[in-house]
Order: C-alpha cells, then structure tokens, then sequence
C-alpha cells in the first residue's frame, strides 16, 4: 500500500552560489531519516518547513532563488493558512535566526493527478524575498536533460518520522539514498511508477510521512542539484522498499517559465 509522505553538514563566507551550503554537510553512510542521523545546522541551506498557522510543520519544501520555493503538489499549501520557515533545524527552539514568509502565489504543475501521484510538484511564490545567508540559500535544478544513473548515491533531509508509527522530529535529519534505475523500481510499484517520477532508497534507509514535499539532492560538477521532491512510499517506511519522489528534471519547462521572470 502506498502513502503519502505528509504529517498524515565549518561556517563560511555568505554564497549566493545555488546548490552550495555555507555549512558543509557531514555525510555518513549508514544514517536514515527513520532512525536518522541528524544534519548539521546549515548544511541544507535550501531546506524550508511548511508550516500551519499554529506552527506547525507539515511539508518540507526547497528554496530554488530568493522568491520561490518548490514542494510537493500533495502537500496541498494554502496561503491563507500555511507560511514558509528558512534557515530553521530544531523546530522546538526559539533561537534560531529563521526567516518566516507568507506565499503570494501558489502554482501547481497543470498535470497534476492526486489519483495516481503524477506531476507532484507546486511552487510557491514568497510575499518578499528571502534573506541569503550562511544558513539560508537555495538549491540548483537539475538540467532538463541530466541522466542520474542507478546506484549514484543521493541525499534527503526532513523533520519527517524517524520510526514508522512514531512522531516526526523535532530536528532536521538527512539520510543517503541509493538512486534506483525506473525498470528496478516497477519491479516492485508496477505500473504506478511514471516518467515523472524517481525511485531511490530500499537499502536500509527511508523518507517517511512529514518528509513530503522536501529535497531528494545529489552532487555533480556544479554542486548539490534537486533531482527529486518527496512524494510517496510504504505506508510503514519500510527501509527495503523504493521510496517515490517526483522528477525535477521533467518538470524544468514548468518550473523556468515561473521562476526566471
């Protein structure tokens, strides 16, 4: 049965570079979000929370430049009742210099389909721009026609659960995600797995309800680039089975037609 993934890593100089955390994230090998490792404050700089007007998180989402941030289409933001956090980790403290912004504009991809999970994507439009620094900055996309090979090693981070059935974190926590190639991944989600999306985990490590909405991210040449966001998976995070993310890459002619103006 599948689930939706909702509620339901040495400081430097500020970059404004995408895809280069001013915190350099520490990656370990044998970390997951469901019984996860903790990331270092400000290592995943383009992290955001959605949150309800209780302060309540509910999705992640990613920071793509200082007015846009991208998120699951599921996670169903609505402005009258949902802000976006940057620059937050531990949810429960008071100390942290986070940035708290109302959304403007909410735009879901045009093929959106809650029925089978396709073009799960929406972006989100900040009232006023983020304020880039060390522990606020955004991501870079992944080029329309970038090709992420099974096996490359990924990362995802989230406030997500850390044990299946137990509540979510109250810290940011990143875990290493093994890419699965598409014709390994339907060998288990048959035909529910589209070109829109992307398969990744089922070694040990899980995205779990919480994490929607948030970052799948790998490096390459040109930094950190988002090639997924959180979509969909077991309903028990079972660590063995591919977790679902939607496809960045697919999406670039939706996402630059918004964002670049």
């Amino acid at each position: 049965m599948a689930l939706l993934w909702i509620v339901c890593l040495a400081i430097a100089t500020v970059t404004t570079v995408a895809g280069a955390p001013s915190v350099y994230p520490i990656e370990t090998y044998t970390s997951r979000i469901v019984n996860g490792q903790l990331a270092k404050p400000g290592s995943w700089p383009w992290q955001v929370s959605l949150q309800n007007y209780y302060g309540r998180h509910f999705c992640g989402g990613s920071l793509v430049n200082q007015n846009w941030v991208i998120t699951a289409a599921h996670c169903n933001f609505n402005p009258g009742y949902h802000h976006v956090v940057l620059g937050e980790s531990d949810l429960h403290s008071s100390a942290e210099p986070v940035q708290v912004k109302t959304v403007s504009q909410v735009i879901t991809h045009p093929y959106w389909d809650p029925r089978n999970m396709n073009y799960d994507c929406t972006l989100l439009r900040l009232s006023s721009p983020a304020n880039i620094n060390n522990y606020v900055s955004p991501i870079r996309l992944v080029a329309a026609s970038a090709y992420v090979p099974g096996g490359t090693t990924c990362i995802t981070t989230g406030w997500g659960r850390t044990v299946s059935g137990g509540p979510t974190s109250t810290k940011l926590m990143q875990t290493n995600m093994p890419i699965i190639d598409p014709q390994a991944c339907r060998q288990y989600w048959g035909n529910q797995i589209s070109d829109a999306m992307i398969c990744a985990g089922a070694s040990g490590s899980s995205s779990c309800q919480g994490d929607s909405g948030g970052p799948l991210v790998c490096y390459g040449n040109t930094g950190w680039n988002l090639v997924g966001i959180v979509s969909w998976g077991t309903v028990n995070c079972n660590v063995y089975s591919p977790a679902v993310y939607a496809r960045v890459s697919k999406f670039r002619s939706f996402i630059d037609q918004y964002i670049n103006y």
